[in-house]
């Protein structure tokens, strides 16, 4: 199966966005860069470099319960390899959240020493969060913050304003919108980040971008994807994304009139799982693969 050449997913509210980023670096002490512990080179937008400038930073690998755990651990290394300050949670099940607010204080220690010199002691420490779509970016900060104020859903682009949190004393976070960027160079990113469900799912052809993840989990995770769906190994190694497809889909009986294989449905299932983590916990963008952070 070709690989998805045409992803590109960049609606007008995100031009939008990245100039209220801009506009408001002004106003914040440092920023924190969400990324999806699965893909933490694909979910990196490569313009924040740029956006951000010389603004203290720091990375969250975001979903950490979904990822691998040895790769998420080269993550870290590489990042602070780096000399960037980085942690990995889970918004979900709260993992992680208590070393956020300690990372950011260790990050800005220099300018909290320089405040309190200038008698500014408990002065608010302001945190701008970014991310692209889906990342996670409102749950986190409604964890942070104990309250569901931030909207979520389990989809791109819900979020279209720029808010702030109170998330303790003297600690305030800017939410703002995903973003991602004009042009994937690397059709593998995009692909990615459509597995992830970063790139609305009514822009694409869900049975190709399926196909394509159960070709990259045939090759990548056999053992994982042959358990899920009761698949034989050998039988699917030869085949094509959409032939495993329709492997899937007989086997968890999504049959239309005249015994057709309902591979639409079988489709969705398998986006669906693989976002889930019903395949297990899998990491597909490898730390040695990828020692441009891109941050």
């Amino acid at each position: 199966m070709e690989e998805i050449k045409s992803i590109q997913w960049f609606p007008g509210h995100m031009t939008k966005t990245k100039r209220k980023i801009i506009s408001q670096l002004k106003l914040i002490d440092a920023v924190a860069i969400l990324l999806d512990a699965r893909i933490p080179y694909s979910s990196c937008n490569p313009d924040l470099r740029s956006i951000i400038n010389n603004k203290p930073r720091l990375v969250v690998l975001n979903k950490c319960d979904m990822a691998d755990p040895a790769e998420t651990k080269k993550w870290l290394a590489l990042f602070r390899q780096k000399n960037i300050a980085a942690l990995a949670l889970d918004c979900k099940t709260g993992k992680g959240l208590n070393a956020f607010i300690p990372t950011v204080k260790n990050v800005l220690a220099d300018r909290i020493k320089a405040w309190n010199s200038k008698g500014m002691t408990g002065r608010t420490i302001k945190v701008m969060v970014v991310g692209i779509p889906n990342v996670g970016k409102s749950s986190f900060i409604n964890r942070m913050a104990k309250q569901n104020r931030a909207k979520v859903e389990d989809r791109p682009g819900v979020t279209r304003g720029n808010q702030w949190f109170t998330i303790g004393k003297g600690f305030d976070l800017l939410d703002t919108p995903g973003v991602l960027w004009p042009k994937f160079d690397d059709p593998a990113v995009g692909e990615r980040l459509a597995f992830i469900g970063s790139v609305k799912d009514d822009i694409l052809d869900t049975e190709q971008l399926s196909g394509r993840l159960l070709e990259y989990l045939r090759d990548n995770f056999p053992d994982s994807l042959c358990a899920r769906y009761k698949l034989n190994k050998e039988e699917i190694m030869p085949m094509q994304g959409y032939e495993i497809l329709e492997q899937v889909g007989r086997k968890r009986g999504m049959l239309i009139s005249g015994g057709e294989i309902d591979t639409e449905r079988a489709a969705a299932a398998v986006l669906d799982e693989f976002r889930s983590a019903a395949l297990g916990k899998l990491t597909i963008d490898r730390a040695e693969d990828h020692q441009d952070v891109r941050i």
